[in-house]
């Protein structure tokens, strides 16, 4: 067992006074986190492609997933007005191509093209997905819900929240018909500035639940 935390050996700080340290730890500590690699167009069918920290699964029957839109960015108002979009699946290979789509671009941008990634059509949603995915999510969304304080004061965070309802996997990825998470090979945000994690198959370890 681990020794208990004393003020000595722990760092304590309220988030409304400063962390006082040399990069907020609160992103790193929730973490490593999936990205929400989001694919959506607006109401005159202009492509954006951008990925979200702040993003996870919620829910299995209906499957929902989300992310946070931390700000009014391009993704949340093209969201807003079509009420759907895409997830994509953001791996080792295509860690390059993910970071080119967040970068800070006027709203007439492709990201697709910005990035070097092809736009492939959906099966339910008239948003496309990242052809070289080999995941992808189509999503239809269930709720966007502005965030707010335990005070109650709104802040300028978006949950956007969508059913998925559609989903395509790269068969190479089902073993035996389950899917294969390491072969993936995912990565997710860690903290700091610019830190990813890789999932690969060293990182596997087993824990079945206890039966009482």
């Amino acid at each position: 067992m681990p020794d208990t935390p004393t003020t000595e050996t722990t760092h304590f700080y309220e988030p409304k006074n400063g962390h006082g340290l040399p990069h907020d730890p609160f992103n790193a500590i929730v973490g490593p986190r999936p990205i929400g690699w989001i694919s959506s167009h607006d109401a005159e069918g202009r492509l954006n492609l951008a990925p979200y920290s702040f993003f996870n699964a919620f829910n299995y029957i209906p499957p929902i997933v989300g992310f946070a839109s931390i700000g009014a960015k391009d993704s949340l108002r093209n969201i807003e007005q079509t009420r759907e979009f895409g997830w994509n699946l953001a791996t080792r290979a295509l860690a390059e191509p993910m970071n080119q789509s967040c970068a800070a671009v006027p709203p007439e941008v492709d990201e697709f093209a910005l990035a070097g990634l092809t736009p492939v059509a959906s099966k339910i949603i008239q948003v496309p997905r990242v052809l070289e995915s080999p995941v992808s999510f189509e999503c239809k969304v269930s709720q966007i819900l502005q965030l707010q304080g335990a005070d109650g004061t709104k802040v300028p965070t978006w949950l956007v929240l969508g059913e998925v309802v559609a989903v395509h996997i790269a068969k190479t990825l089902l073993k035996e018909g389950i899917y294969d998470t390491a072969a993936a090979r995912p990565i997710l945000r860690g903290g700091g500035p610019a830190d990813y994690f890789e999932i690969g198959p060293e990182a596997l370890f087993k824990m079945w639940r206890p039966r009482v």
